[in-house]
């Protein structure tokens, strides 16, 4: 994402960095961060993507990723890829 709008260019690999940069601000702001994450779903506008996709994801959960559903779907119109995902902080 670039200043909050969606990334429309770049490559899989750019796309799956912004989302997931994106998604390290919101868990630092809610004081997590990516080990918190338990659960992600992921879309993909094409399989050709997945791996790619998988390699950028791996740097950002480099040890017990957490949980994962992909799907691909044509409803990703400007994007590459969509990450959403659950994070869990014990108190």
């Amino acid at each position: 994402m670039k200043n909050g709008a969606p990334m429309t260019d770049g490559n899989i690999e750019d796309q799956t960095r912004a989302c997931l940069d994106a998604i390290g601000d919101t868990l630092r702001s809610a004081n997590c961060d990516y080990s918190d994450v338990v659960k992600s779903i992921v879309w993909l506008k094409s399989r050709e993507d997945f791996p790619g996709f998988n390699t950028v994801y791996g740097e950002y959960f480099p040890e017990g990723p957490p949980a994962r559903s992909a799907l691909v779907s044509d409803f990703l119109v400007d994007i590459r890829v969509e990450i959403e995902c659950i994070a869990y902080k014990p108190d």
